[in-house]
């Protein structure tokens, strides 16, 4: 994932979920947050970010959308737009272990209830992929969600179902940065959540975590890291 022009700034604030304010240039700009998840270890006041440049379109009520942040010296993309993207181009590139030479990929697919980011096909089986974004971090240890999620707890469960009818089902944790080392469950924030992930895999949803590579205008698929799924 490819941004086409960035500038750099300085967060200064943020009043709702929704935008921010950032010193660019020396002047405060209302921007968009690219994100509408809590990030309050991230987005502290004072602190160095990455924005993409959207003046060249005439609807936008904002000229820069906040992408990145720096967490000391590790650059971490809280663009929840990009992890779907990254694996769907991760998965054309046989770029992850697994999961190569598909002979059919499709973005953002129903089944049941729910509507999986990715399904695929093989020369074997058909399956789906579900795919979060990771951003919060604390010494190393990379973990989700960071904040209460009714909606991952109802894929998590339809995974099982989908596993049921057939179907390889596989959760994709993107680590949105390089450095983590661990992925674990954030049992604290989201106990449901975290008890339907855990009895996935138990019923043979597949539970994958990645880290990606990151650069100021960048993002791409890293490796994988280790998952610790219970308390």
């Amino acid at each position: 994932m490819q941004y086409e022009k960035i500038v750099e700034g300085i967060f200064l604030n943020r009043p709702n979920r929704f935008i921010s304010h950032v010193l660019i240039n020396g002047k405060e700009e209302t921007v968009h947050v690219k994100n509408t998840g809590r990030c309050r270890e991230l987005l502290i006041p004072g602190v160095k970010v990455i924005l993409e440049d959207c003046s060249s379109n005439p609807n936008r009520k904002t000229k820069y959308s906040l992408i990145s942040v720096w967490k000391n010296d590790m650059l971490i993309n809280m663009d929840s737009q990009v992890p779907n993207f990254v694996v769907y181009n991760a998965l054309r590139e046989n770029s992850i272990d697994g999961l190569t030479n598909l002979t059919y990929i499709k973005r953002e697919v129903s089944f049941n209830n729910s509507r999986f980011d990715i399904y695929f096909e093989d020369e074997v089986k058909k399956g789906f992929i579900e795919v979060k974004g990771v951003t919060l971090e604390n010494d190393g240890i990379s973990m989700f969600p960071d904040a209460p999620t009714e909606r991952g707890t109802k894929h998590a469960l339809e995974m099982i179902e989908a596993v049921k009818q057939g179907y390889r089902g596989i959760i994709f944790f993107l680590i949105q940065m390089k450095g983590p080392k661990v992925f674990r469950l954030n049992w604290k924030m989201d106990n449901k959540f975290s008890e339907a992930v855990r009895l996935a895999s138990e019923k043979g949803v597949e539970i994958l975590a990645y880290d990606s590579i990151i650069d100021k205008n960048s993002i791409s698929i890293g490796s994988p890291i280790d998952i610790e799924l219970d308390k």
